[in-house]
């Protein structure tokens, strides 16, 4: 049984009070997102132990009634979930409620802006091969600065400094072939 089908009637009646808020519809990620003035508000969701709605810039709602989570602390930033395991805890008027204040705070710019990213630090193991082998840094420095992440994560998480040294033997031809570690997966 899907998600989806699992939480069918729930789901159908988190729509309509959804559809009846007044926001526009548009379907994003291969979901119904509802927006306002093309910035997403609102969505919805069937998860395997719980349905949901989630605010995109939820982190800025009051949540006077404390039912807002955050799905993953550290992760998510911004968006905040409404969880429900039952269509006996759906309550459209103060879901419409909250709908109302994630507009206000939309026309009032309350949005999340990103976190610059931080330098990239270069590990040791890496600058060593850098000073012996000066193309292969001319070419790590030309790869996006989320694949020079991916590479210096990639080469400090092990602990052993053994296979340390085995990924970067691997990730030198990668990176001089100007290929990111996960794009493959891309």
């Amino acid at each position: 049984m899907s998600k989806q089908n699992k939480w069918q009637e729930e789901l159908s009646v988190l729509k309509s009070i959804l559809e009846s808020s007044g926001l526009e519809k548009a379907t994003k990620w291969g979901t119904d997102v509802f927006i306002y003035k093309e910035k997403n508000i609102v969505s919805y969701g069937g998860f395997k132990n719980f349905f949901s709605i989630w605010f995109y810039n939820g982190v800025f709602l009051k949540d006077k009634h404390q039912v807002l989570v955050n799905a993953q602390e550290g992760v998510t930033k911004a968006l905040r979930q409404w969880r429900f395991t039952s269509i006996d805890e759906i309550n459209p008027d103060l879901i419409l409620a909250y709908i109302s204040e994630a507009v206000q705070n939309e026309e009032e710019g309350k949005t999340w802006k990103p976190e610059k990213s931080v330098p990239i630090t270069i590990p040791d193991i890496l600058q060593e091969e850098f000073d012996k082998n000066p193309p292969l840094k001319d070419a790590f420095l030309k790869l996006a600065p989320y694949k020079q992440k991916e590479y210096t994560e990639h080469i400090t998480s092990p602990k052993k400094n053994e296979t340390k040294l085995l990924r970067l033997q691997k990730i030198v031809p990668m990176i001089l072939a100007g290929i990111g570690i996960h794009d493959r997966y891309r």
